[in-house]
């Protein structure tokens, strides 16, 4: 009973201070310094500024701001129009035409940058105006590029992995590997109910003439080859174990420069801009994880995870009845908070619940980045309906409607990790650790 009054206090703190405008991170070091002052004999001072050193001074956690910096260049280049360029000849064909560029658009770009917000900016500004200019329904406009930008949480780079990684402290190159073959399944998925909406809505998909010829199509492919370059040396460099996610992510940003630069987007203002855009995101992480890691040590005095794992384990929960009762949970989260505070904030209880079910932490790690990306697209916190309000000028109840199909999507591939977990841990169990 002494546990749920705890918890208790913790949480009426938290959404407390959340609901007075505290930023995330300060509002974890206030719960944090409450718990430890309140519920045990450790100053909480000397305790909380050596948790956050540790933390912050974590190498792992040097990818995160150049692979953040990677994605600003990179946001900041020619890249939306090439990609169009090359990806939409390819598009034309299939079922559902060039609607498919914006979840390929947003496949592609998700590669290099571990944003969601970055890649429905950069995606958006070009796709958009060019759908509706060729006719296609403003909802599947809408929907399948709110939806498709949460691929960037997912396929790595993924900012949501990194910080997973670091705060239950596991490999970041296995958790980036594990992405690859979901993330693709995911985007196929997306791509699947696109082709379905054509049958469906037939008289919906616009005519847009002959598809082009294969050699205009292998022409305009030539816009795509800097930019698979940049993501094979990437996420090549780690697959095959030549790399760290740290060295990794200092190839991407040398990479991004020099292909800003060949795109003649690279110069004096660009740098600076991608620079200090990195740096704001950057810090606004790295205060939620210092947040974050004091909030941990000061649950762990107080004997809170323990306890609760043991709840837990007393209720009998079968792993799959748990893996449902933390999508259910995350979901409704998610509609106050955005996906990395909600995993840091969360995962000092979560992990000791999972490592007690037995779960792998690998594919935990996947499964709850599917599930933070449907917090993206649920109103009223998802960050993707803001960013396209913004964009579009459309009410946020519009844009969350529309994106409800892809937020089935991804309850059902919620289900096909659950009963395929293979599909997450096979590529990471068969690289070459370094």
């Amino acid at each position: 009973m002494e546990h749920i009054y705890l918890v208790m206090i913790f949480l009426f703190v938290l959404f407390l201070l959340l609901g007075t405008g505290v930023w995330v991170g300060l509002a974890l070091f206030g719960v944090a310094f409450l718990g430890l002052e309140l519920f045990t004999t450790r100053p909480a001072g000397d305790a909380m500024i050596t948790t956050i050193w540790t933390t912050s001074s974590s190498w792992t956690l040097t990818a995160l701001p150049l692979f953040i910096w990677m994605g600003e260049i990179l946001f900041r280049t020619r890249l939306s129009e090439d990609m169009f360029k090359g990806i939409s000849p390819w598009m034309s064909p299939l079922p559902g035409g060039l609607v498919h560029t914006n979840i390929v658009g947003c496949t592609v770009f998700a590669a290099v940058s571990g944003s969601s917000a970055a890649t429905l900016t950069t995606v958006g500004k070009m796709s958009i105006p060019e759908l509706r200019s060729r006719g296609y329904p403003e909802y599947m406009i809408v929907g399948t590029l709110t939806g498709a930008a949460t691929l960037g949480l997912m396929i790595p780079p993924s900012l949501t992995l990194i910080v997973y990684g670091v705060t239950i402290n596991e490999s970041i190159t296995k958790l980036f590997i594990a992405g690859i073959l979901p993330g693709l399944v995911l985007a196929a998925m997306f791509m699947a109910y696109v082709a379905l909406w054509s049958f469906v809505r037939r008289s919906e998909v616009p005519d847009i003439g002959k598809g082009t010829p294969i050699l205009d199509k292998i022409r305009n492919s030539r816009f795509l080859i800097p930019v698979l370059l940049l993501i094979a040396v990437v996420i090549g460099s780690m697959y095959l174990g030549y790399a760290t996610a740290t060295e990794a992510a200092a190839f991407g940003v040398i990479g991004s420069l020099v292909l800003a630069a060949g795109q003649g987007s690279l110069n004096r203002r660009t740098f600076i801009d991608s620079l200090l855009g990195a740096t704001r995101t950057s810090a606004m992480i790295a205060l939620i994880l210092g947040g974050a890691a004091a909030l941990s040590l000061s649950m762990g005095f107080t004997g809170l995870p323990k306890a609760l794992a043991e709840w837990i384990d007393q209720l009998g929960l079968s792993p799959f009845s748990l893996l449902l009762a933390l999508m259910i949970f995350y979901i409704i989260l998610g509609c106050f908070l955005d996906g990395i505070s909600s995993v840091v904030l969360t995962m000092a209880i979560v992990e000791t619940m999972i490592r007690q079910a037995g779960i792998d932490v690998i594919w935990f790690g996947i499964f709850i980045v599917v599930v933070v990306e449907m917090a993206q697209i649920t109103p009223p916190i998802g960050f993707n309906l803001f960013v396209m309000q913004g964009m579009t000028g459309h009410e946020m109840g519009y844009i969350a409607k529309t994106a409800i199909p892809m937020f089935a999507i991804m309850v059902l591939m919620v289900f096909i990790l659950i009963f395929f977990p293979e599909l997450a841990t096979y590529l990471p169990e068969n690289i070459r650790s370094r």
